[in-house]
């Protein structure tokens, strides 16, 4: 799977599968935040689609949903099918770039929650599938806790272990510390949360295999995160764990401003603003 060299259209083998990969995630949202309004009385996700004029150097678009409630303070769960064309002074960044001139096909989903009861961990997953003139996946999930519980952290990631594993033998371990180094602040020294997994340019040569992964990624997330929420989310809590929460949520905003990748690829395609900075909470404290 390729994009044309020349910055001419993408291979129909490619745009068909890229097209799957979409049609899952867009399928995978709904899911989710099927499972997230059924924790809310009342309050629901607010649907707001997205897409780039005719003559942008960016096509395609999303869809963005956003719920505010008494459990969940802020999420979002972001798709998005984008093509176009790499600025010259960010190709170098990304894989591939170079060679297919700037051109690329992206799509994936974003989901970042932020919680009311400082006792619910905050959550990040990403699924993406990426495409310049090589294709590969990328993405993980990952749990920040502003008070731990171990039994949390254990289900958490014996759920991503059981996905890496039937992909392939020692994949979470690798996974795993992959996701220790990379959220780490270093300006703090200290990690971000408990971990998760975290992969990159995921080519193994076999596609389904590797899609397979993915799907089988998603699915973990959906088992046991709610679980957690279930767990926690009528704990009583106090304005001191309330206060400890905000400045949690500090370090978090840090991280997705100067080191997150998906932040910077938000930039530099020059996609919706809204879509890729909607990991922010809604109220931080330093």
């Amino acid at each position: 799977m390729s994009l044309a060299p020349e910055g001419g259209a993408p291979r129909q083998d490619f745009s068909a599968f890229a097209a799957r990969v979409a049609e899952f995630c867009r399928d995978l949202q709904q899911r989710i935040c099927a499972a997230f309004e059924a924790f809310e009385p009342s309050a629901r996700f607010t649907e707001r689609p997205w897409s780039k004029p005719a003559g942008h150097r960016l096509q395609g678009g999303g869809e963005s949903r956003l719920l505010r409630g008494t459990v969940f303070e802020k999420v979002g769960v972001n798709v998005s099918h984008v093509w176009g064309e790499f600025a010259p002074a960010f190709r170098a960044q990304i894989a591939g770039a170079e060679e297919s001139g700037g051109r690329f096909i992206a799509c994936g989903i974003s989901l970042v929650a932020h919680m009311v009861n400082p006792y619910v961990p905050t959550v990040h997953m990403n699924l993406r599938f990426l495409a310049t003139s090589r294709a590969w996946f990328g993405g993980g999930s990952d749990l920040t806790p502003t008070f731990e519980f171990a039994e949390d952290t254990a289900d958490f990631h014996r759920a991503l272990e059981r996905a890496c594993e039937r992909y392939r033998p020692g994949a979470y371990r690798e996974y795993k510390e992959w996701c220790d180094r990379y959220f780490y602040l270093p300006h703090r020294r200290e990690p971000r949360g408990v971990g998760g997994i975290f992969f990159d340019e995921l080519a193994s040569g076999d596609p389904k295999a590797d899609f397979t992964f993915v799907q089988e990624v998603g699915a973990a997330f959906l088992e046991v995160y709610p679980r957690l929420v279930e767990r926690r989310r009528q704990m009583p809590y106090d304005e001191a764990a309330r206060d400890r929460l905000l400045l949690k949520r500090g370090r978090y905003v840090e991280f997705n401003l100067v080191y997150d990748r998906g932040t910077k690829f938000g930039f530099a395609t020059d996609a919706d603003p809204d879509a890729y900075l909607m990991s922010l909470p809604p109220i931080a404290r330093w």
